[in-house]
């Protein structure tokens, strides 16, 4: 009996010591037994494994990734005219709506279509948000060109969103409006007239006299729905406060205040106050000749009302809050990434410079963008990035012509994604990349967004390859792993070319290019702007 019982406990004592775990190595996930741990291993801040353990890394898998729609003209390039082409893309915080902007002072919004599955979105309304306009006094030409879109809180049924070209900004109020008819009146058809007039202008018209024997004969007019459209109108106009081009607007998350920011100064606005703003950041030197940098970028912390940073030329992220002094001209962290002094060149000043920024949305990390690389700062962390992303390193030896073309000052937007698991930023070629924010995690996913896919998609064809993509793939989608992890072939993706990044320079479009970008804060769809045309993709 004894036995009986040391037996059982043994076996007792194997099943709780084993545990069924996927195995790396393994395909489709089959399970092995492995010892499991008896205590719990501190978390790793950097992303390195731990010696003894299994890398997450490799098990790693890519999301497929899928074209949904395509707005806009799909004629030729040479078609395209200069106002067509779209400036701004944005989600709004529940990813039901979007809005995009384009050079000729434009604004449409897009809602979600409730009655497909998949995220797709039909057309809303649109209107001509910016008119352009020429200063005077400084001999100017103010363009149309939408700068920026931000989403306001929606408090009712109406939605209300900023709008910003280079020196105005426009809050914008959205709503459905009912137009209504009148059916019926005094001229109704029992009334008829005598004589030759008639009841629309034609003459004079004579009722007889006996048509209205008293005031209980009179009608009150009524009227009745006809038709709901979409209306948008300005509530509040924000001028006369930026002496230089606006580059960045940010709500904060009070509701009720906003910033926007010029190559110079950071201004605080209330929402309902239009013609006061505070002066928060200012860098402008006595002399100009000392000037050294500008201002690039700016935007709220997400969750906290005080904070709020700022992207410098200089490569410099600055944080700042609000509660220390009114004029935040002292930061209370600066993030900024030693440069090599053997690698500095010519060119250095100009690929350092920030040309976007973003908080995660918890706040904890900050995504910035220059032209050769994306880095991901832990914001408790100033002296180093947690992650660096090199995006245009195969540019390096041809700066120099990027300088020629002024393609080296394109300025690339990047994101996060709803979760912060994932960036995304765009390049040439209209490719645009995913990367996991993971540190450590190399994997690299390669799209494109281009015509050629949508019409690929219509035909039901073979979409191109370029870059090397393997002509034998249904779809020419791979998943590129730097450090040679290997690749592998995506499922059918209804147009979408997934493809291997092209690192030939003279392969490179710099005409075709990935700008502007938002992802739905949600789910992994994500809308991109290409031209004049503007792509939905979604993960499957």
């Amino acid at each position: 009996m004894f036995s009986d019982i040391k037996s059982r406990l043994a076996d007792l004592t194997n099943c709780i010591g084993r545990q069924e775990v996927p195995d790396a190595e393994a395909n489709e996930g089959h399970m092995v037994d492995k010892p499991a741990p008896r205590t719990a291993k501190p978390a790793n801040p950097i992303g390195k494994p731990f010696p003894g353990t299994r890398d997450v890394r490799q098990i790693y898998e890519a999301p497929d990734w899928r074209m949904r729609q395509c707005f806009g003209d799909k004629g030729d390039v040479e078609d395209i005219t200069e106002a067509d082409i779209i400036s701004t893309v944005e989600f709004d915080q529940t990813g039901n709506y979007l809005a995009t902007g384009d050079k000729g002072g434009r604004v449409v919004l897009f809602e979600r279509n409730e009655t497909k599955k998949t995220c797709e979105y039909k057309f809303h309304t649109e209107f001509q948000s910016h008119e352009p306009e020429f200063d005077y006094l400084k001999s100017l030409e103010i363009e149309e060109k939408i700068n920026k879109i931000k989403w306001c809180r929606r408090q009712n049924a109406s939605h209300y969103l900023l709008s910003t070209n280079d020196k105005t900004i426009k809050l914008w109020k959205v709503f459905e409006k009912s137009l209504k008819v009148v059916v019926e009146n005094n001229l109704s058809s029992e009334l008829t007239p005598a004589g030759t007039g008639n009841a629309n202008g034609g003459g004079p018209v004579r009722y007889p006299h006996h048509a209205f024997r008293s005031v209980a004969d009179l009608k009150f007019p009524r009227m009745t729905h006809h038709d709901t459209v979409v209306a948008a109108v300005p509530r509040r106009v924000y001028a006369n406060a930026h002496a230089y081009h606006i580059n960045s607007i940010s709500v904060n998350s009070d509701g009720e205040t906003f910033i926007s920011s010029d190559d110079l100064r950071i201004n605080l606005w209330n929402l309902n106050i239009q013609d006061q703003s505070f002066n928060i950041v200012d860098i402008k030197p006595a002399n100009m000749e000392e000037l050294t940098e500008v201002i690039t970028a700016a935007e709220f912390h997400p969750t906290s009302c005080n904070w709020f940073m700022y992207a410098s030329s200089k490569g410099t992220i600055k944080l700042a809050d609000m509660r220390q002094k009114a004029l935040c001209d002292e930061h209370a962290k600066q993030f900024e990434q030693e440069e090599d002094p053997s690698s500095r060149s010519f060119f250095s000043e100009i690929i350092s410079s920030i040309s976007d920024v973003r908080f995660s949305h918890d706040g904890r990390y900050i995504l910035s963008r220059d032209y050769l690389t994306v880095k991901i700062w832990d914001v408790n962390m100033e002296r180093q990035p947690v992650k660096t992303i090199p995006i245009h390193e195969h540019l390096r030896p041809r700066l120099c012509d990027t300088y020629e073309n002024d393609s080296i000052f394109d300025k690339f937007e990047v994101v996060f994604s709803g979760d912060a698991k994932n960036v995304m930023t765009g390049s040439y070629n209209n490719n645009f990349m995913i990367y996991p924010s993971e540190p450590g995690n190399d994997t690299e996913v390669v799209l494109q967004a281009d015509k050629s896919a949508f019409k690929a998609k219509k035909v039901g064809i073979p979409t191109p390859m370029s870059g090397g993509a393997s002509p034998t793939s249904k779809d020419g989608s791979t998943i590129n792993k730097k450090g040679g992890a290997g690749s592998r072939a995506g499922s059918p993706a209804g147009g979408v070319q997934r493809m291997k990044k092209e690192t030939d320079a003279d392969q490179i479009d710099f005409n075709k290019k990935i700008l502007h970008m938002s992802w739905h804060p949600q789910e992994d769809s994500i809308a991109i702007a290409a031209t004049n045309n503007l792509f939905v993709f979604s993960a499957l």
